[in-house]
């Protein structure tokens, strides 16, 4: 019944090892989506946030304005400290019950929690493995403009952003390279799928 934490940088890959890992059976608690389930309007979440930054962040469908909440916490450590003061307790509440839920449901399910931002310490011994999905900054970059669209500073913003390499390789048991093809990134998630399976 390993518990792993598999995280990354944006454009990193880390769906598409998901996305293998769940096709040989694992049970995916996909961080993002649990967000933005607990931010759907009339959920407690919701109110805190609408509360903590006003109604500029409610959308005319009555849904949360997620560009405009970015644009509130984007540069502003302050607010960004808000709003995850709201969001994270709630979200790891959530995925300790869908973890518990799994392993009631499969005590020999492999559960891979999906999370870009992994905070808790290598310490807590929480997770099993802790797995990276990693290419260099400009990679990720160059996908982002190609991929997604987006300008080159604003994809170099998001990557500044977010916890540099140094330190997300530093939690690592197990790192994917997913600079290269697609398909090595995959044998590398099937490698680590006949790992789990075999320990």
């Amino acid at each position: 019944m390993p518990l792993i934490a598999l995280t990354g940088g944006i454009a990193s890959g880390k769906s598409t090892i998901a996305r293998r890992l769940a096709e040989h059976g694992a049970v995916v608690v996909d961080a993002d989506r649990t967000v933005r389930e607990l931010q759907e309007p009339g959920r407690p979440v919701f109110e805190q946030i609408v509360d903590a930054f006003g109604p500029g962040v409610v959308a005319p469908d009555g849904s949360l304005n997620r560009p405009a909440l970015g644009s509130i916490v984007f540069d502003d450590p302050d607010k960004l400290a808000t709003l995850n003061a709201i969001v994270h307790p709630a979200v790891r509440d959530e995925t300790q019950r869908r973890f518990r839920e799994a392993f009631a449901a499969d005590p020999d399910a492999v559960v891979v929690y999906d999370v870009p931002l992994l905070r808790e310490a290598r310490g807590t011994g929480e997770w099993d493995r802790i797995v990276v999905a990693h290419a260099p900054a400009a990679v990720r970059i160059e996908r982002m403009v190609v991929d997604r669209g987006m300008t080159r500073d604003d994809a170099a913003a998001r990557v500044r952003n977010q916890a540099s390499d140094e330190d997300r390789l530093a939690l690592a048991d197990v790192v994917i390279d997913t600079s290269g093809t697609i398909e090595h990134t995959l044998e590398q998630a099937d490698r680590l799928w006949d790992d789990l399976r075999a320990n």
